[in-house]
């Protein structure tokens, strides 16, 4: 899956990722490979990447909203 986080400033993160996990408005959740499309609002939080290679890497974020659709992901967050 492909990946990018992004705040009005810049570029976080882009990348292939295994693994997002990420604070939702009504939960936690994580986002695999196939995962449905779906766009949800995001709680201030941390979010958990897992890399290609296994290692995990963490952002804190405010609140954002992310979009999943064919294996891209879009996070927007206020600040990072």
């Amino acid at each position: 899956m492909y990946l990018e986080i992004v705040t009005p400033d810049s570029k976080i993160y882009t990348g292939e990722v295994k693994l997002v996990q990420v604070p939702g408005t009504d939960g936690s959740f994580e986002v695999l490979k196939n995962h449905a499309p779906i766009i949800s609002t995001l709680n201030a939080g941390k979010v958990k990447i897992v890399e290609e290679d296994d290692s995990e890497k963490f952002f804190d974020i405010s609140k954002g909203v992310i979009e999943v659709n064919r294996n891209g992901i879009i996070l927007l967050a206020e600040k990072v």
